[in-house]
């Protein structure tokens, strides 16, 4: 049934370029600290960067627990779910980073986002993530679903923001600057572009 390979590439990298849609895992090194599970979409704004590293844009948000439990302990894994054609599920599990704006390796990341304009979408930081183990699994019991098109909500909401506004929306929500468990999360005011 499920399979494990050593690269992404082929088949798989097409598949999982292909979905509009994927999840994120990731938790704190505490045993009762809280799990983190989110969706992740946009056109464009996930990326293979080579064989063995993805990456996709963060974008402003209420929180940032996966900035967070990836600067405490870099685990992560990620997953895409066919809804439409052959059923499949693949999870790339690895070691995930934050690469904030004013990180020197920030302007060459972003060039592996040509399909997506980030200005409106209050880009906080890549993240880049290197595979460890890359797998994928039936996927019987997914359900087919249809995809329409992209919200434009997203972009309509943080549009307005400059790096100024966006930093004082950020202040004042509770699970940015710090996660839910108390860890480091999104390092504010806002660092400032490289680009």
């Amino acid at each position: 049934m499920g399979k494990t390979y050593a690269r992404i590439d082929g088949r798989l990298r097409a598949f999982i370029e292909e979905q509009p849609m994927f999840f994120t895992a990731t938790a704190p090194l505490s045993g009762d600290g809280t799990i983190n599970l989110s969706p992740k979409g946009l056109k464009g704004s996930f990326a293979v960067v080579d064989e063995l590293t993805v990456a996709y844009l963060d974008f402003a948000g209420s929180n940032a627990e996966t900035i967070a439990h990836l600067r405490e302990n870099g685990r992560i894994t990620l997953m895409w779910c066919a809804f439409q054609g052959p059923p499949n599920i693949v999870r790339v599990h690895g070691r995930g980073e934050p690469v904030f704006r004013d990180d020197p390796r920030f302007k060459d990341l972003l060039g592996h986002f040509p399909g997506i304009d980030p200005t409106p979408h209050g880009l906080r930081a890549i993240i880049l993530v290197t595979a460890d183990l890359v797998r994928d699994t039936c996927g019987y019991a997914v359900p087919f679903m249809t995809y329409d098109e992209d919200r434009d909500l997203h972009g309509k909401r943080f549009g307005r923001e400059d790096d100024a506004s966006l930093s004082a929306y950020f202040g004042k929500k509770e699970y940015i600057a710090q996660s839910i468990d108390g860890l480091p999360g999104l390092p504010l005011p806002l660092p400032p572009s490289s680009v």
